[in-house]
């Protein structure tokens, strides 16, 4: 009878263990706003600032944060790089696990050699990315980017309004979060924790 007890006790814990599991997972509370499931954002081909092609499927595997902009931005642009770099540097050896991905709206002026000279120096580990006109509209459209050149006092004295926001896409390539302008790199950090785990 008591190795009967005892057989019936091992069969209730391995049919009790996956449900326990499920229960004791909890369900990720992000700070940025969750736009997982949304149908948008799914891919772009461009080439990074090394002349290397490039598409979304290349960092699977990390997590990526997927920012648009231009090098001559006097704002927006490098205080969210600065940003990240905070990000990077808050995450400790998970940071090697996240990809940064400045994508230029303004490719007329944001050259190869301009790129790979201004992103790595927030992080060494970022990667600008650069299409002509015709890719960057295509992938402004896909991602849900609005941009506009404003003419400035000369022709090549022009700024580029856009959109200021980032994305966060996990590590199967899908996106998750919108993280909006100014809000410091500590609510980012906990978002990129959960999706690190």
């Amino acid at each position: 009878m008591k190795k009967f007890l005892g057989l019936m006790a091992m069969v209730a814990c391995i049919v009790l263990l996956p449900g326990c599991d499920k229960i004791a997972k909890k369900p990720l509370s992000f700070n940025n706003n969750d736009i997982t499931g949304l149908e948008f954002g799914r891919d772009f081909a461009l080439t990074d600032h090394n002349g290397k092609a490039r598409t979304l499927a290349d960092f699977k595997g990390k997590v990526v944060l997927m920012f648009f902009g231009f090098t001559h931005c006097p704002d927006v642009c490098p205080t969210t790089l600065a940003e990240m770099a905070g990000v990077m540097q808050a995450l400790g050896p998970q940071a090697d696990e996240v990809q940064v991905l400045f994508v230029t709206v303004d490719p007329e002026r944001d050259t190869q050699a301009l790129l790979a000279q201004y992103v790595p120096a927030f992080d060494k580990r970022f990667l600008g990315l650069r299409g002509d006109a015709a890719a960057t509209a295509k992938v402004a459209r896909e991602f849900k980017i609005h941009y506009a050149k404003v003419a400035g006092s000369t022709p090549n004295n022009y700024s580029v309004d856009h959109t200021s926001a980032s994305y966060v896409f996990d590590r199967n390539g899908k996106i998750r979060l919108l993280v909006r302008h100014g809000n410091g790199p500590t609510p980012i950090v906990h978002d990129l924790k959960q999706l690190l785990s």
